[in-house]
């Protein structure tokens, strides 16, 4: 018996303005850009929900209806719910749909699409109590199963998301982890006692995501019969296959004239024609099936890039620069309990930042180049150096603030005790003392009179 666990990712980040240095301590406000440029938020919004996130929801609600059998999942960064609240509400309708089918489960992950398990833990648990909040208020479920930014992956946090609860978590299906070994399969950290790993094919997963639109492809045109007869052939020598990719494949990575819609509209009955073929959702995979082994990361992964490492994100000075940087400012931020400040440093945290400022130039330059708003990643650095400039003014300015409203509560709470005191009333001692010492006055005045 084959499963098949389909899984979509649906993330978009605050892209920051061009911020430049003259506005540093003058313009707050760096993720509201209003030109044509690719870096408008709102404009991104419409158009990916015009292209993808509409129309795929429809179909995908249609074939929910009309297949008893089939399930998804999603996770939603906690900044792309916000976008629909704010500039797409009828999108976040949609998607609250599917949910409400029962046979839509919604994954946690961290709130702001951040890497601050590399850097915070403390800063990791907050979002991800973040996240699960805005999914209970928006959608009323409570996640089992976590997925980490980019399933970014290693023995660490799969023991550290057990210790949170989850039952499951999700990770790249990475060869040079794997070895000999299918992705096909339930795993288990060397270092975790029940949470269970589930691994992404990424052959099957990049043939729909990647591949399907590729006329240089041997295997274009790719059908539904054509996917549908190799997932059967895992049948016999694999527990559940694991579909997960990027939820814009559907209409913005993958055009609608290239027949991904159709595709998508014939797969899931084509998949249900073998007998021993069914669908589930990742809490329903790590119930049905045991871990058949370890699978042991000591060293992070991701899904990003033929290296399937943290290199999108982390392999040159300028993203090292720009992230410690952001991080070094944690307890400052924190401290200044300045909403504003802590929203806005908390969405400098999107890994898509630091993906920006990525410059290879060979294997992965295009895709890289393809998800870039900025002309180039020296461009991105720099409107976020400048950022962060900006945040360390208003992080002092906070200070200054606190520190002249503490002197004001000190000098009102000096002059109201003041006010507040009470005439003291002399002693019995000190009246007679007084009494005494008027008499002798009066002894002495005499006696120079006389």
């Amino acid at each position: 018996m084959a499963s098949i666990c389909f899984y979509f990712q649906v993330h978009q980040p605050y892209r920051i303005k061009k911020y430049r240095i003259f506005d540093v301590g003058h313009d707050h406000n760096y993720f509201n850009d209003h030109s044509d440029r690719d870096i408008n938020n709102e404009k991104i919004l419409h158009k990916v929900a015009r292209k993808c996130y509409l129309p795929a929801n429809k179909l995908l609600l249609e074939l929910l209806n009309k297949h008893p059998e089939f399930k998804i999942a999603y996770s939603f960064s906690g900044v792309f719910l916000e976008q629909l609240e704010t500039f797409s509400p009828e999108t976040l309708k949609s998607f609250q749909k599917l949910v409400k089918t029962g046979r839509v489960e919604v994954l946690d992950e961290t709130y702001y699409h951040s890497l601050a398990f590399l850097y915070s833990k403390k800063e990791f648990v907050r979002q991800v109590e973040l996240h699960r909040a805005k999914v209970k208020k928006l959608f009323g479920v409570t996640p089992k199963v976590f997925r980490n930014t980019e399933l970014v992956y290693n023995n660490e946090l799969a023991k550290f998301a057990e210790g949170m609860g989850y039952q499951a978590i999700l990770a790249e299906g990475a060869d040079h982890i794997l070895g000999w070994k299918s992705p096909n399969f339930l795993y288990r950290a060397p270092n975790a006692r029940k949470i269970k790993t589930l691994l992404k094919n990424y052959r099957l997963s990049d043939d729909i995501a990647f591949r399907f639109s590729s006329k240089s492809w041997s295997e274009w045109p790719l059908t539904a019969e054509k996917f549908a007869r190799w997932i059967d052939a895992v049948n016999g020598n694999g527990q559940v296959v694991n579909l997960f990719m990027d939820y814009e494949t559907f209409g913005e990575h993958q055009w609608e004239d290239t027949g991904i819609f159709d595709f998508m509209r014939a797969l899931p009955g084509e998949l249900l024609k073998h007998p021993d073929n069914d669908l589930v959702t990742p809490s329903e995979a790590a119930k049905r099936y045991d871990a058949v082994g370890e699978f042991d990361a000591h060293s992070f992964i991701s899904w990003a890039d033929i290296e399937r490492d943290l290199s999108a994100w982390l392999s040159n000075s300028m993203q090292n620069e720009a992230i410690g940087n952001l991080y070094a400012l944690e307890k400052e931020v924190l401290a200044s309990k300045d909403k504003s400040i802590v929203d806005d440093w908390s969405k400098l945290q999107t890994s898509d930042h630091f993906y920006y400022m990525c410059t290879k130039w060979f294997s992965d330059g295009d895709v890289h180049k393809y998800f870039n708003p900025y002309d180039t990643p020296y461009e991105a650095f720099i409107a976020y150096n400048n950022v962060l400039h900006d945040l360390r003014y208003r992080i002092e300015a906070a200070k200054k603030k606190k520190t002249h409203a503490k002197k004001l509560r000190g000098i009102k709470k000096k002059k109201t005790a003041i006010k507040r005191q009470k005439p003291v009333k002399p002693t019995k001692r000190k009246m007679i003392k007084k009494v005494s010492k008027k008499k002798v006055a009066k002894t002495k005045s005499k006696k120079r009179h006389a």
